[in-house]
């Protein structure tokens, strides 16, 4: 049932030293925890590792979302900074997070730092504003934004980041975020994949504004999350369906990629449908999987339901304990850190 464990019980002491500030020096440098979902001890890896680590006729499924350049500085008439995450490349209204957001009213006109007007057009709710550019969103954002980090980084982006936070098969923008498991994959490693007979396919979630907000105990107890859209090509269908019929096991890269596969999979059913649409799935344990077998994932925040998403895979007790010796084991955590492979 939804919310069956309090929001407490997903909370996990963690080391400010263990937090990664700065991405690996290359993709996939990272370490890699192996948790099997049949049981027993986790066992430790490099991610360049992975082809020997999984099967041949396996297919990973990851996320292609591209981030956004979303973050803009801006100014009130008073001359009292804002600060803008846009949370849609539009066209029309956009969603924004907004900070200060409270103060906004609407109609009022914000100054971007390049010239650019932003009409505010529906006042807060929760933080996010409604507003219109008076240019093209997505040019605004190239010659402006700055890619929108995690707070727990506490820094602002800068070029290294440019680069580091995007998966190198990024496509469709209009996350918020990166679908960070896929940040560990480099060329050479999808190459070595290809040769150890280990397929690769990508779908889209376009990653939102549940990424910056903490989790509250409301959501817990009602069971679904903020929506987020999703598209899957039918290509990416026939990729799973043959997989399927080879007794190949499907293996969601990141937590979104599995929101979306388990969203888009009919009840009953192995396989997704093709198609666009909105997801408020949240996966919590309890859960039972339709489409994936297995997963690559970060090493995530406390009282997240991206934990409680593994933990639908493994337990929580599972889980928290591998947590702990990741910890002992100076595993680097969240966005730029190490990852897990459970199979």
């Amino acid at each position: 049932m939804p919310g069956e464990q309090p929001l407490a019980a997903w909370d996990f002491d963690l080391p400010e030293e263990r937090i990664a500030r700065r991405p690996a020096p290359s993709r996939s440098g990272s370490r890699l925890m192996g948790l099997p979902l049949s049981g027993g001890a986790p066992s430790h890896h490099r991610f360049t590792q992975l082809p020997t680590l999984l099967k041949p006729g396996d297919l990973l499924v990851a996320n292609d979302a591209k981030v956004m350049a979303a973050r803009l500085a801006a100014r009130r008439a008073s001359g009292g900074a804002v600060e803008l995450l846009l949370l849609s490349p539009g066209p029309g209204a956009i969603p924004a997070l907004a900070r200060p957001a409270r103060k906004l009213r609407r109609g009022e006109v914000l100054t971007l730092q390049g010239g650019d007007t932003a009409i505010i057009t529906a006042e807060a709710q929760g933080g996010v504003v409604q507003l219109e550019l008076s240019s093209d969103p997505v040019q605004v954002m190239a010659q402006q934004g700055s890619l929108p980090l995690p707070p727990y980084l506490d820094r602002p982006a800068d070029d290294q980041d440019t680069d580091r936070y995007q998966t190198i098969f990024a496509g469709p923008l209009g996350a918020a975020a990166a679908p960070t498991a896929g940040l560990h994959f480099d060329q050479e490693l999808l190459t070595a994949l290809e040769a150890a007979g280990i397929g690769f396919v990508t779908i889209t979630l376009q990653v939102g504004l549940g990424t910056f907000l903490p989790l509250r105990p409301e959501a817990l107890e009602a069971g679904r999350l903020h929506t987020e859209p999703y598209t899957i090509e039918a290509g990416a269908v026939e990729r799973i369906e043959a997989t399927r019929a080879a007794s190949g096991r499907v293996i969601a890269v990141g937590t979104t990629s599995a929101r979306t596969l388990e969203a888009a999979t009919p009840e009953g059913a192995r396989v997704p449908s093709p198609g666009a649409g909105v997801t408020d799935l949240f996966v919590q344990p309890g859960y039972t999987f339709r489409c994936i077998d297995g997963l690559i994932t970060n090493l995530h925040l406390p009282r997240s339901s991206l934990l409680m998403l593994v933990a639908a895979l493994v337990g929580r007790r599972r889980l928290l304990d591998a947590y702990a010796e990741a910890i002992q084991a100076d595993y680097r955590f969240y966005s730029y850190g190490d990852a897990m492979l459970l199979v």
